[in-house]
């Protein structure tokens, strides 16, 4: 496989020369280019058309939830990881919502930053474990009532087109919100009086529904989505 080629757009000089050698110790990465601020970032990505663009939140122009959103809206292929030392719920959401593919703290070990990479360019998203919660929660704190179906207006068209074909039922999203709660399948069993193996199959319709390989996946997508009643 080709190695990936990174753009890195950070504006503490230290940091970004930290993150450069540390991207730089793995042969399958490539460095093409660094920015100091998002204007720069964004005019960078644009010539070199990088397989991911690293972003960070606090750029001292355009921060880096507008790079994203700027950038996914020019060019959906370039996949965005952000980078940053914030992780409060709003921008964690702000930061998907924008179109970021992956989160990861600015403490992150040299492995995991590059696991997150390789999985970030093969379509998936990379999550912090710190702030995964978060993600999940957000699915977990939409109402539940009323409507048998849940429907989901996505921001990208192929969103929409897998959720108007299998849209998630209201026992699916109970299912979904006791996930993010932390309840095992039997105490999901126990609270809707239901199998675990009918839990299990509940679990499996929401992952093939929302064409995700986990919960945490399946969470991100929901919300990128724009989960609406």
């Amino acid at each position: 496989m080709s190695a990936i080629r990174v753009v890195l757009v950070e504006d503490h000089d230290l940091t970004r020369a930290g993150m450069r050698m540390t991207l730089q110790q793995h042969d399958s990465v490539q460095v093409v280019g660094e920015a100091a601020n998002g204007q720069d970032g964004l005019k960078l990505i644009s010539k070199e058309k990088p397989d991911i663009a690293i972003v960070d939140i606090g750029l001292p122009d355009i921060d880096g939830i507008e790079v994203t959103r700027r950038l996914k809206a020019e060019d959906p292929e370039v996949r965005v990881l952000i980078l940053t030392l914030r992780d409060n719920d709003q921008t964690v959401l702000a930061a998907f919502a924008a179109g970021a593919d992956s989160y990861c703290m600015k403490d992150i070990g040299s492995a995991d930053l590059f696991a997150a990479l390789q999985t970030t360019r093969e379509g998936h998203s990379w999550i912090d474990p710190s702030i995964a919660r978060t993600v999940l929660g957000q699915i977990g704190s939409q109402p539940a009532a009323g409507t048998s179906t849940v429907q989901i207006n996505a921001a990208e068209p192929e969103f929409t087109q897998i959720l108007e074909a299998s849209p998630l039922t209201e026992r699916e999203l109970e299912v979904l919100q006791l996930i993010v709660e932390g309840r095992s399948n039997q105490d999901i069993a126990d609270q809707l009086y239901i199998t675990v193996g009918t839990v299990k199959t509940h679990v499996r319709n929401i992952l093939s529904k929302l064409c995700a390989d986990d919960r945490t996946q399946a969470a991100v997508t929901a919300l990128r989505a724009g989960l609406v009643r």
